[in-house]
């Protein structure tokens, strides 16, 4: 029987990465360019009451957007399998793109019901391209001739992925300050459609890594996996969603769907422990280790979702973006800023902050007050009815990709040099580290807000942004890459996929505590105790893991022959 590996035969000179690589780079560039600009402006455009935005409340749109990012991760599992099982991997990627595309169109399109509608065919297409594209990566780079070039070939796919992530809220920002919101979602489905081009024009270069795996005996049928995990998971949200508005007569975790998929994840969690408990030997280590270091993950990845939500609300209403003089010559020159004035605005909603104003003829006139952007801003500091320039919000999203291409050039050569010496933290030890360094950038929040006297009626400088960012983004290349490499390593052979979907679930419901948080973000009267609540959670979390180094390291050792 073929092991799988027996299309990869490919002659490629020794040392020189297939072309393959730079295909799959520009079509992940791509997609996540138009994914990171969807996300990056989600959250804003939903509390939007001034520039046609949806004007949802701070807690809704949380709310949305921890639901999303929480789905988003938790397909990438089911699309997977269905790749590994039936489709491949290249129809898959072309199926998930396609969906996703359809997505950002729609969103380009009034009414709730089409963002809804394209936020579902995002969640779902996410899973079928997500998992797949590095796989077929994984693939190519299994040849024999190509396996030494293999962390190399990953660092070079992941720059991809940040110079799409960086480049996007560019192009949102100038979208939608001179065109409006439905712009700049549909450049997103206008990215995307550019990688499938790339892609489906270049697929002799990419198809020997579109390998399906034979279905062993051992391996759980699709039929299995939704009876033991999804279905049981689709009923407990049905009860999560009825049952606590029933019998309590409100909801447990604030919104009846951040109850749903607190309920769905029950099972799914009891499923996954229930491997554990099954598993002998080496397995039930190795199942058990991932276990302990996902549970810990939730921490990090809720950390790593504060860019969509809590810091995404600190940068729109407590950052000060107003453009320099210089800053204004130079960015006004290749797109328009957004123009704020502190003049009154006449208005129809009856939800908003009114002044009371009297016209010409004496008659009072209901006009709102000056932009919100005013609201934390000293009156002494208005403009008196000129018009200011200000930094767009989703330009901060920039800064964590800016800092991981950057970054990522010091640390690869870094961890070459130590591994040289022999000195190389192991990769429980990076991933203890990550912990405490994303607390870390969590309480450089904690000083920014100390900065001010109050941040109810002051700004903060952009630099704070610029640390926590920096700091966190230290964390994520000590945790984020290693991760899925972690997983492969330590898991059964036969239970990788799933396990895999262990690391998306951690990171799934990483993201929606994100969005509870967040949604409870005016219930914070002291922001200080929103951003410390993460310190002392990472802190803890970095404890366990130093406090289990030992038996992680021996178990990575058992199973790799390296820590």
């Amino acid at each position: 029987m073929s092991n799988g590996n027996d299309t990869l035969n490919v002659p490629v000179r020794a040392g020189k990465h297939p072309r393959a690589l730079f295909v799959l780079f520009l079509t992940e560039m791509w997609e996540r360019f138009a994914y990171y600009l969807m996300v990056g402006i989600l959250f804003l455009y939903l509390i939007d009451t001034t520039t046609g935005g949806k004007g949802f409340s701070q807690h809704i749109g949380a709310d949305v957007v921890g639901s999303f990012i929480a789905l988003v991760y938790l397909t990438p599992f089911i699309g997977g399998l269905v790749a590994d099982r039936y489709l491949g991997y290249i129809k898959s990627i072309f199926l998930g793109g396609s969906l996703m595309a359809l997505g950002y169109f729609g969103l380009s399109l009034p009414g709730n019901t089409a963002m809804y509608i394209s936020l579902g065919l995002i969640i779902v297409g996410n899973g079928f391209f997500k998992p797949n594209i590095s796989t077929v990566l994984g693939n190519i780079y299994n040849r024999e001739d190509l396996k030494p070039l293999k962390d190399n070939a990953y660092n070079i796919f992941y720059m991809g992925i940040n110079i799409g992530a960086f480049v996007c809220n560019f192009v949102a920002a100038y979208l939608r300050n001179a065109y409006g919101w439905g712009y700049a979602f549909a450049a997103a489905g206008v990215g995307l459609v550019i990688g499938m081009i790339i892609l489906a024009a270049n697929l002799k270069h990419v198809k020997e890594g579109d390998i399906k795996k034979p279905v062993e005996k051992e391996d759980m049928s699709l039929g299995q996996i939704f009876g033991y995990v999804f279905l049981p998971a689709l009923i407990a949200a049905a009860i999560g969603w009825i049952v606590p508005t029933m019998i309590f007569g409100n909801t447990i975790m604030g919104s009846q769907a951040n109850d749903a998929f607190i309920f769905a994840c029950l099972p799914i969690i009891a499923f996954y422990i229930s491997l554990w408990v099954k598993a002998k030997g080496q397995d039930k280590k190795g199942i058990g280790a991932l276990l302990f270091i996902f549970s810990v993950s939730i921490v990090f990845w809720t950390i790593y979702n504060q860019n969509s939500t809590g810091l995404t609300i600190w940068a729109e209403k407590h950052t000060d973006r107003v453009a320099s003089e210089t800053t204004g010559k130079i960015t006004g020159s290749i797109f328009p800023l957004q123009q704020v004035t502190d003049t009154p605005r006449l208005v129809n909603k009856v939800n908003e902050f009114f002044v009371d104003v009297k016209d010409d003829s004496g008659h009072v006139v209901q006009t709102m007050g000056p932009d919100p952007y005013f609201n934390n801003v000293p009156k002494d500091q208005w403009p008196n009815g000129k018009e200011v320039k200000l930094i767009n919000t989703e330009l901060f999203q920039s800064i964590n990709p800016l800092f991981i291409v950057l970054l990522t050039l010091f640390f690869v050569p870094f961890f070459d040099y130590l591994r040289k010496k022999g000195k190389e933290p192991t990769t429980a030890s990076k991933f203890a580290m990550a912990m405490f360094i994303s607390g870390l950038s969590a309480l450089v929040m904690v000083f920014a807000i100390m900065s001010v006297p109050s941040i109810y009626g002051y700004k903060t400088a952009p630099a704070w942004l610029w640390g926590t960012y920096f700091v966190f983004t230290i964390s994520e290349i000590f945790l984020s890459p290693i991760g899925l490499s972690l997983v492969s390593k330590l898991s059964p052979a036969r239970l990788t996929a799933l396990m895999m979907g262990g690391w998306f679930l951690s990171t799934s419901i990483g993201g929606k505590v994100a969005g509870v948080m967040t949604s409870f973000w005016d219930d914070f009267t002291d922001k200080k105790i929103f951003f410390l609540i993460l310190v002392v959670a990472a802190f803890i979390g970095g404890i366990l893991i130093y406090s289990r180094l030992k038996s992680l390291n021996q178990i990575v050792k058992d199973k790799t022959g390296a820590a």
